[in-house]
């Protein structure tokens, strides 16, 4: 599997690229801004979008949503929770103190347990709510990517609308470090660095212990 790391936008997100090296289709995860960048990334590699995935709906991880999918006709996927949360008016209205786009209607919505296919690659939907109701983690052994539910060293913040610190703890207990101990965790920001291990999240991350 093709995995590439772009930090992008004015809020140091991680945006994803993952690609089936077989069909060259990929899948980008989280696009928050730079979108002339990410697209040329996906040229480079001589892939072509096929799917654009919201490990959330906050706008600094969705803002790149409309430009990619205007540039490459792929349907936008979020989990169903967070379509339903990010559709409402008061939250729309909330969020855009951050002066970012919000996604568009999300195209197709995926539950925990679902597989989303990227060419013959498969990406697991691990549901982890309490950073936003409906945020996911992606797994393709060996990779995790955890969007804003654990980062190296922390978790999401959870004071947010739609947040929930219990709910959160809860989920990265136990439904992310049941996994391999060697599974890679992919964060959403790099704030204590690019990537981890379950292994290591669970001997020295201070949230979980």
């Amino acid at each position: 599997m093709f995995l590439k790391q772009i930090t992008v936008g004015s809020m140091g997100v991680c945006c994803y690229i993952v690609g089936c090296s077989k069909t060259s289709l990929c899948a980008v995860i989280d696009p928050g801004g730079d979108e002339d960048t990410i697209l040329e990334e996906v040229k480079k590699a001589g892939l072509t979008i096929d799917s654009i995935i919201a490990t959330h709906g906050h706008p600094d991880h969705v803002c790149g949503n409309r430009i990619l999918k205007e540039a490459s006709g792929a349907d936008i996927i979020m989990h169903e929770a967070d379509s339903a949360f990010f559709s409402k008016p008061e939250v729309q209205n909330y969020f855009s103190m951050l002066g970012l786009e919000p996604s568009p209607p999300a195209d197709r919505t995926v539950k925990d347990g679902d597989v989303i296919t990227v060419g013959e690659e498969e990406l697991l939907v691990i549901h982890t709510p309490g950073h936003t109701p409906g945020g996911i983690c992606l797994y393709c052994a060996p990779d995790l990517i955890t969007g804003d539910s654990l980062f190296v060293g922390g978790i999401g913040r959870t004071d947010f609308p739609g947040g929930s610190h219990d709910e959160l703890i809860r989920a990265i207990k136990g439904r992310l470090l049941s996994l391999p101990p060697e599974t890679v965790v992919w964060p959403g920001h790099g704030y204590g660095g690019s990537r981890s291990t379950i292994e290591e999240e669970a001997r020295s991350n201070p949230y979980l212990s």
